[in-house]
């Protein structure tokens, strides 16, 4: 029981922080700069530069409806976390419109940053668990009901959105919004996966053995062993996988080429690795 609490309490927190800074981010380069966002973010921009509506408030009366239709869709505890995040995003960026920073001679600038803030602070939301409603529910409720793909339907929202700001406010804004979503999405990325990245290595050597056994010893990395048949020679080979870090693949390399010159070897990078030696289960 102290372990859930505890546990809900530091996603609140996480939740929370994450919901300020997109907030911030949004009124100090976004708004500042009569920039948009795709999704009802974009919508509730554009009333806002249009009729002067308060951008949280409009954000937050937009999303009602979609809550009431879509909790069970959602789930309680995502539903929850969602309506959360919503609320302290919608809050934050009407208490925090005072903070602007326009910056007219370099929209490029003002784009980048705005991504970059914004991104950081829904990456924090969707690590701990959260939402902010808008897209992320229609894109549930659709893929629900016809079974469309959530990626794809989020796109088609963003395509509209930031298409129908091109028509109203010039093609400059909405390429510059462009930049700003596409900066976003790979700072939550970057956010959810880690900066951590490592390496995943197959290596196909007749000397498989003595690999796994200096990759065990050298690099104190552990290694599995598959079973495979060569489709060219109708062989069997060992093929060996092994999980090492980034710092660790030149040490990888030399290794198998000083042990097996002829061995054919796969590298792929890897965003995220669970485990013993690696991130702990407890920090996801």
């Amino acid at each position: 029981m102290k372990k859930d609490i505890r546990s809900w309490l530091k996603d609140v927190l996480g939740i929370t922080f994450g919901g300020l800074i997109f907030a911030f981010g949004l009124n100090y380069f976004i708004i500042a700069n009569h920039l948009a966002e795709g999704g009802l973010t974009g919508v509730a921009l554009t009333l806002h530069y249009l009729f002067g509506w308060p951008v949280g408030s409009t954000y937050l009366i937009m999303n009602i409806p979609l809550f009431a239709i879509g909790w069970r869709v959602l789930g309680t505890e995502f539903a929850l976390k969602t309506v959360l995040g919503t609320v302290v995003a919608s809050i934050g960026v009407d208490l925090t419109h005072a903070f602007q920073s326009p910056m007219p001679g370099d929209l490029l600038l003002a784009s980048l940053y705005g991504g970059s803030a914004i991104g950081l602070g829904l990456g924090v939301i969707f690590l701990f668990g959260g939402s902010t409603g808008g897209g992320d529910i229609v894109a549930r409720l659709v893929n629900h009901r016809w079974g469309l793909p959530m990626g794809r339907v989020l796109f088609m929202v963003d395509v509209v959105v930031i298409t129908s700001v091109g028509f109203i406010f010039g093609q400059s804004v909405a390429m510059y919004t462009l930049v700003a979503v596409f900066v976003a999405s790979r700072i939550i990325d970057f956010v959810q996966e880690g900066a951590y990245t490592a390496r995943a290595a197959m290596i196909i050597s007749e000397k498989s053995p003595e690999i796994a056994q200096r990759v065990l010893e050298e690099l104190e990395r552990g290694a599995t062993v598959f079973n495979a048949r060569g489709v060219y020679t109708d062989a069997e080979k060992n093929v060996l996988y092994c999980v090492v870090s980034r710092s660790e693949l030149v040490r990888l390399k030399s290794l198998v080429y000083e042990i097996d010159p002829r061995a054919f070897m796969i590298i792929n990078e890897v965003h995220e690795v669970l485990g013993e030696g690696f991130r702990n289960w407890h920090s996801t």
